[in-house]
């Protein structure tokens, strides 16, 4: 088998004995979650994101240029709401340090509920949103993408961020055999890129021809099936417990 395709092969159906124990598949789920979440952010709250805070700050520079289309108070909410959750989930991640799965299942439930929190001032209101509603969601989203990138940073499965792809795309192209690397990794590189991207697709598509909140409940609905996939084997050590 090509090393690529047993890569993501391990990747998708890691081995239960592995280092990650079945992480790596419940990471690029919520991987597919930040593409949706964001999809939603950017098309229906106005030029903002909720899960990726480099675009926040390249938009925050834009918006104190006086670029149109760009807020500088939506910028600073999402970041302050990003950072919150990243605090609230780093304290967790203290507070439950000896297994990697109740941590992610602590904070998948959060998420959860902060998602349908979302869901339903969305539901309720005049999309695209404006003003107090606009603030509200993007607090909810913020709060709950913060906290998911503070446990998975603690939970460090190795490129498998769920968030940040600047820098698996660069291991991609630098680690790659055209770059006279051993082109390890790029399995599970690969498939976080189309994780990202397939959220943001289905993302997209939703709000533009299903409807503007739809993203959130299908969001939600990956987040509980990562949860319940967690139940069972939240009990389980060896590869789940946090070095």
């Amino acid at each position: 088998m090509h090393p690529l395709l047993r890569e993501a092969r391990d990747t998708l159906v890691p081995r239960p004995a592995g280092p990650h124990g079945p992480l790596p598949p419940l990471l690029l789920a919520l991987t597919l979650v930040t593409g949706l979440v964001d999809a939603f952010s950017y098309l229906v709250l106005g030029h903002v994101f909720v899960a990726n805070m480099t675009g926040n700050v390249v938009f925050l520079g834009f918006a104190l240029a006086g670029a149109s289309g760009f807020s500088l108070t939506a910028s600073l909410l999402a970041l302050a709401a990003f950072a919150a959750g990243a605090l609230l989930g780093g304290r967790l991640a203290r507070a439950l340090p000896a297994h990697r799965g109740r941590l992610l299942l602590a904070v998948c439930a959060a998420q959860t509920a902060l998602v349908l929190a979302a869901w339903a001032v969305a539901a309720a209101a005049d999309l695209p949103a404006r003003g107090g509603v606009r603030a509200a969601l993007i607090v909810l989203l913020g709060l709950a993408m913060g906290g998911q990138n503070a446990v998975v940073r603690r939970l460090a499965v190795p490129d498998l961020t769920t968030t940040v792809l600047t820098m698996t795309i660069t291991g991609m192209a630098a680690d790659g055999r055209l770059a006279g690397g051993p082109d390890a990794k790029a399995g599970s590189r690969l498939l976080s890129a189309a994780a990202m991207f397939a959220g943001a697709l289905a993302g997209a598509a939703l709000v533009g021809h299903s409807g503007q909140a739809l993203p959130l409940p299908v969001a939600a609905a990956v987040l509980a099936a990562v949860s319940a996939a967690l139940l069972p084997s939240r009990r389980t050590a060896g590869g789940w417990t946090a070095s």
